[in-house]
């Protein structure tokens, strides 16, 4: 009789133990979820997104560039830019710094580059108007896009496609 009732406790405590093991599991899923939904706002926010090796520039033009064909020029100032008020409706910004890669086989390169020093103002204008007009959410998730949209106007401002991308040094939102 007590071997039965001891094989019934134990049955009883093994019923808890899965019980509690499933409901402990999960709250556990619904923490990792949030977790993992935290570092990847954060690794956003660094820019420490792993990419496949092209480039928007790349892929819009169709073309690549070699690497011995390509210089860099910096925009020393680093920008503090007030971003479109976003779902919060609070006003957020954007701390950057921007290089632009010049392709030095372009048939407009050796007309155009020395202007680029004595634009830096209007350069600067433009991505203030580009990053500016985008809420913070935007901004964060669509860095290719804002990329992308700001050589495709600084482009535009020179005529040319001797600007061949746009490169954000340290982008930090807050």
């Amino acid at each position: 009789m007590k071997r039965n009732m001891l094989s019934i406790i134990i049955m009883a405590l093994l019923i808890v133990n899965i019980a509690l093991t499933a409901i402990m599991m999960f709250s556990m899923i619904g923490t990792n979820k949030k977790t993992a939904k935290l570092i990847d706002g954060i690794s956003t926010a660094l820019s420490l997104e792993v990419q496949d090796g092209t480039s928007a520039e790349v892929e819009a033009s169709g073309e690549e560039v070699s690497i011995e064909d390509i210089t860099v020029y910096k925009i020393e100032d680093q920008m503090t830019i007030g971003l479109a008020k976003g779902a919060d409706g609070q006003t957020h910004y954007c701390l950057v710094s921007v290089s632009l890669s010049l392709n030095t086989k372009d048939a407009d390169y050796e007309k155009l580059q020395p202007k680029l020093a004595d634009n830096e103002d209007m350069i600067k204008d433009k991505i203030f108007q580009i990053i500016g007009s985008h809420p913070i959410e935007e901004a964060e998730s669509d860095q290719d896009g804002l990329r992308q949209e700001i050589l495709e106007a600084l482009q535009e401002m020179y005529g040319s496609k001797f600007i061949y991308n746009i490169i954000f040094r340290d982008i930090m939102f807050s």
